[in-house]
C-alpha cells in the first residue's frame, strides 16, 4: 500500500498511517495551496461519515499534516531568530561604570601610537540587546551568543574556565560530552574594549539555525577576567567578520557555512526588530533576505577594507544641514555587536548640543575659544587653509588633522596631571574641532558673533567619557531628524530611532544613542553604526560581491 499517494490524494484501502518525517518543514506555514483544499474536504468527509474507520480517518489527518507541510516554501534561506533584552535603570548605570574603564583602556592603548588599531580591540558588548542560540557538538550543547558583524571568531566558556567568576554565571562547553569534538589545544586571547577573554582552540560541530557546520574550530574561553562578561546577557561571541581579523586566522563560521554548501547564496541579512512591544528580536537570515522585513531597494556601498564590513561614507546632517567633518568622506562599519553609534567627537558633540544632551564643559576648549576664536575665524574668511591654521597660531606642532579628541586626551592628562604633552595635546584637538565647527557655521552665512557663541556652547557638550548622554524624555518631539549619506543617498534617523528609552514613566531614562569614538588616520574618522542604525535599515551583508546593502526596514 502507498503510505504518501502523490499530489496528496491518498489511497482510500490504506490501512497504514503516514507519519510527516520530523525535519519536514512546519506545516503551519501555508494552508493556501490546492493539495491543502483537497485534503481538508476529504477530512471533512470522513469526519461527517460514521467515523468507524478510525483508521482512514487518523490516515487523512496525518496526510492533511503532510499536505501542509509540502506546501511550506523551501527557499533554501535559513532563518535565526533572535531576541531582544530590555534595559534596565540597573543596567544602564552598570554601563556606565564599566564604559568609564574600558574606554579609558582602549583610548589610552590609541594614544599610545597604533597607526592600525584594533577596531575590534574597542568594542563594547555591555550594552547589546539582540542575542540568538546555537549549539555546539554532538548531542547539541545551547548557547546564547551575539552575532557579531564586528569581529570574526566563536568562542564560548570551557568547562575548563575554572578563576574566572564569569564562567560560573553562564552556559560552559564540556568537550568530554561531545562525540564529534576534535582536540586543537592552540591557545588564542582576543582584547575588547570592555574587557578580555583567553583559552585554547577545540573543533567541533556548531548547529546555527537548521543547520550544522562540521568540524568547526572555535575558542573555548578558560579565563574571562574582571566584572566585564559577569554582567553579559550572553554566553559567548559568533563573528561574522571576515577572516582577516580572526584570531589565530581561524576559518570563522559563516566562511564555513559557504565553503560546506549549507546556503543558497553567499550573502547573510539581519532585520532587528525596534518595537518594544513586541517579543520578537529579529531575524538573521544566512543565505539571502526576506523581502517581507524590507521595503523597496536595497542601495549597496563596495567594501573597502576586508576584516570588517567598512566602507566609504559621505555628510553626516543634522536637521538636514551638513556639519562639515565628513565632506571629503569617512569611513563606517555595519556592526551589529555595537547598540549604538559611535563617530568622531567632533560630530557627536554638535548632536548633543541639538538635542540638549547632557555633556563635559572643557575648560580647554573654552580657552582656545577665548583666547584664538576671533584669529581662528579671520584666518578661515582669509582662505586659510584649515587644516594648517592650528600649526599657524601655534596650537599644534604639526600640519593636517589627527583627529584625536579631547576626551581622549583629558582620560590621559587625568593620569598624567604632571605630562606636558598630553595638555598640549589637549589644546591641539581642540583647536581642530573649533576649526571645524566654524567653518560649518561659516558656510552657514551664520554672523561672527553667532559662531564664537555657538562654538563656545559646543564647549559645553563635549561627550562624557563614561559613554552615553542623558537627554529629556519630555522634548524629543522638539529634537532634529540625523541623517548619514551612504552610497549618495540619505538615511535619516529620527529621535524616536536614535534616543533609546529604558523604563516607563516618571522613572523613565533617555539616552543618546551617541557615543564618542576617534580613531586616527588612516583608519579613521570613522563611524560604527550598530543596532541604532541597523534597527532602521535592514542591512545584507554580500560575502559573494564584497558589499553592504541598506533599505528601510519593514
Amino acid at each position: 500500500m502507498m503510505l504518501a499517494p502523490p499530489h496528496c490524494h491518498p489511497n482510500p484501502d490504506a490501512h497504514f498511517l503516514f507519519f510527516p518525517p520530523l525535519n519536514s518543514p512546519s506545516p503551519l506555514s501555508s494552508i493556501h495551496s490546492p493539495s491543502f483544499f483537497l485534503c481538508f474536504h476529504l477530512l471533512c468527509s470522513v469526519i461527517m461519515g460514521n467515523m468507524s474507520n478510525v483508521v482512514v480517518f487518523c490516515f487523512c489527518l496525518w496526510t492533511l499534516l503532510f499536505c501542509l507541510a509540502s506546501s511550506a516554501p523551501n527557499d533554501g534561506l535559513r532563518r535565526i531568530g533572535l531576541k531582544k533584552i530590555k534595559l534596565d535603570s540597573d543596567d544602564v548605570m552598570r554601563f556606565k561604570e564599566l564604559r568609564s574603564l574600558a574606554r579609558k583602556h582602549d583610548l589610552q592603548n590609541i594614544l599610545r601610537g597604533a597607526a592600525e588599531p584594533d577596531i575590534v580591540g574597542l568594542k563594547n558588548y555591555l550594552d547589546a540587546q539582540y542575542y540568538g542560540e546555537i549549539a555546539i557538538g554532538t548531542p547539541p550543547q545551547t548557547f546564547t551568543v551575539i552575532f557579531d558583524t564586528g569581529s570574526s571568531n566563536l568562542w564560548v566558556p570551557s568547562s575548563k574556565c575554572y578563576l574566572s567568576l564569569a564562567c560560573y554565571t553562564h552556559a560552559k562547553y564540556k568537550s568530554s560530552q561531545s562525540s564529534t569534538y576534535s582536540a586543537n589545544g592552540t591557545s588564542a586571547a582576543i582584547e575588547y574594549g570592555s574587557g578580555s577573554i583567553s583559552g585554547f582552540f577545540s573543533n567541533d560541530n556548531v548547529r546555527v539555525g537548521d543547520v550544522v557546520i562540521s568540524n568547526q574550530a572555535f575558542i573555548e574561553a578558560t579565563r574571562e577576567p574582571g566584572v566585564t562578561f559577569v554582567a553579559a546577557k550572553f554566553d559567548g561571541i559568533l563573528g561574522l567578520g571576515f577572516q582577516e581579523i580572526s584570531v589565530g586566522n581561524a576559518v570563522p563560521v559563516w566562511y564555513n557555512m559557504v565553503e560546506q554548501g549549507l546556503v543558497k547564496d553567499p550573502v547573510f541579512s539581519f532585520w532587528l526588530n525596534r518595537k518594544p512591544e513586541e517579543e520578537n528580536g529579529g531575524e538573521i537570515v544566512f543565505g539571502g533576505a526576506d523581502s517581507a522585513h524590507y521595503r523597496g531597494k536595497h542601495t549597496y556601498v563596495p567594501v573597502t577594507r576586508k576584516g570588517y564590513w567598512q566602507f566609504d561614507m559621505g555628510e553626516v546632517l543634522i536637521a538636514g544641514k551638513p556639519t562639515g567633518f565628513c565632506a571629503s568622506g569617512c569611513s563606517a562599519i555595519a556592526d551589529s555587536g555595537t547598540s549604538l553609534l559611535a563617530g568622531p567627537t567632533t560630530i557627536v558633540t554638535e548632536i548633543n548640543q541639538a538635542i540638549g544632551a547632557s555633556g563635559v564643559v572643557s575648560k580647554e576648549c573654552k580657552s582656545v575659544v577665548e583666547q584664538y576664536g576671533q584669529t581662528i575665524m579671520e584666518l578661515l574668511l582669509a582662505e586659510a587653509k584649515p587644516n594648517k591654521i592650528c600649526s599657524q597660531i601655534g596650537l599644534c606642532s604639526f600640519d593636517g588633522t589627527r583627529g584625536v579628541s579631547t576626551g581622549i586626551e583629558s582620560v590621559v592628562d587625568k593620569n598624567n596631571r604632571n605630562s606636558s604633552g598630553a595638555i598640549r595635546d589637549a589644546v591641539c584637538s581642540t583647536c581642530e574641532m573649533a576649526v571645524i565647527w566654524m567653518q560649518n557655521q561659516l558656510r552657514q552665512n551664520q554672523t561672527e558673533d553667532r559662531i564664537i557663541d555657538y562654538v563656545n556652547g559646543l564647549c559645553d557638550k563635549l561627550p562624557s567619557p563614561m559613554g552615553q548622554s542623558s537627554v529629556d524624555c519630555g522634548k524629543l518631539s522638539s529634537m532634529p531628524i540625523v541623517s548619514f549619506t551612504v552610497g549618495g543617498k540619505v538615511f535619516d534617523l529620527s529621535p524616536k530611532e536614535y534616543i533609546l528609552k529604558v523604563g516607563e514613566g516618571p522613572q523613565a531614562q533617555c539616552i543618546s544613542g551617541f557615543i564618542a569614538l576617534d580613531v586616527p588616520p588612516p583608519r579613521g574618522p570613522l563611524w560604527i553604526l550598530g543596532d541604532v542604525f541597523m534597527g532602521r535599515y535592514h542591512t545584507i551583508f554580500d560575502y559573494g560581491q564584497q558589499r553592504v546593502g541598506f533599505a528601510v526596514a519593514a
